[in-house]
């Protein structure tokens, strides 16, 4: 549902009326015009592979395990393939979400197998290509295993305050 400028506008009124949709009218709009554009017209779905060039393009994300999991999210159905009110969706949370909906959104990206949780595997993980290195004698590894045994603390910490 894309390819005429009445099922645009027909998507862009609904998706306008959605409580988790942070985006006006006319930015609703323009976001489809790029979906449309991106999918070249035809099959009005984006896949991973032009998903990652989207996030590439416009957000300068190279990371591909972070736009792996960013798309994992946007796609809420789990078909592999984003439809213009998941993009819609997505982006209005990845943008504009109140502070519980970015906290969902980071939680789900961080939580690599879907469990509910996120391990310090997970989180070793997804750290370990998002530091800059440094040239250092140290092994960055055991330095990204001591950040994320620092953040495990503070979280700690602060759930007991």
């Amino acid at each position: 549902m894309c390819k005429t400028r009445q099922e645009q506008a027909k998507l862009t009124e609904k998706l306008a009326k959605k409580k988790d949709c942070h985006f006006q009218r006319h930015q609703i709009e323009n976001l489809i015009t790029i979906f449309v554009q991106h999918t070249k017209g035809l099959s009005c779905r984006v896949d991973r592979p032009h998903f990652r060039d989207i996030l590439h393009q416009y957000f300068d994300m190279t990371d591909d395990i972070l736009m792996d999991r960013v798309f994992r999210v946007f796609d809420k159905d789990n078909d592999s393939y984003l439809n213009p009110e998941e993009w819609v969706i997505g982006m209005s949370t990845f943008l504009f979400g109140v502070f519980d909906e970015k906290t969902r959104y980071c939680f789900d990206v961080y939580d690599l197998n879907s469990d509910g949780y996120i391990s310090r595997e997970e989180m070793f993980q997804l750290m370990k290509n998002s530091l800059t290195k440094q040239p250092t004698e140290e092994d960055p590894e055991e330095g990204i295993k001591d950040l994320v045994e620092l953040i495990l603390k503070k979280m700690v910490l602060d759930l007991q305050e």
